[in-house]
């Protein structure tokens, strides 16, 4: 099988896949300053991601969330990725608290998915 990547420099990429499975890096926000609206901004980054590798939301498998402030920011993330969602998708989850990289970041999100 073939490992194709996405979106690579030295360190990471975006995206890799191998056979029918799509691993996304963590996606950060761009410039909202909320958690809502940097969760939107995520969402949105790998939507595109998971669509240039073959896959979509329906398809993810499972999510990792971490969270600069677990009680400050879960409600509006939670609130927001709810609504990204479509009815009877969920994919197992996993909601963390937890250092950064950037001072700003609020939200960071990371997804497997399965190609369509």
């Amino acid at each position: 099988m073939t490992i194709e990547r996405f979106h690579s420099n030295p360190r990471l990429s975006g995206a890799v896949t191998f056979g029918d499975l799509v691993f996304l890096s963590g996606q950060v926000p761009g410039d909202a300053l909320d958690a809502g609206g940097q969760t939107r901004e995520v969402l949105a980054k790998i939507d595109a991601l998971l669509a240039e590798a073959g896959s979509d939301k329906d398809h993810v498998l499972s999510a990792t969330i971490y969270l600069k402030d677990i009680n400050a920011d879960f409600a509006a993330m939670n609130e927001v990725w709810s609504a990204w969602l479509s009815p009877g998708q969920a994919p197992s989850r996993t909601t963390v608290q937890a250092d950064l990289a950037r001072p700003q970041v609020l939200v960071e999100i990371t997804v497997t998915a399965a190609r369509i």
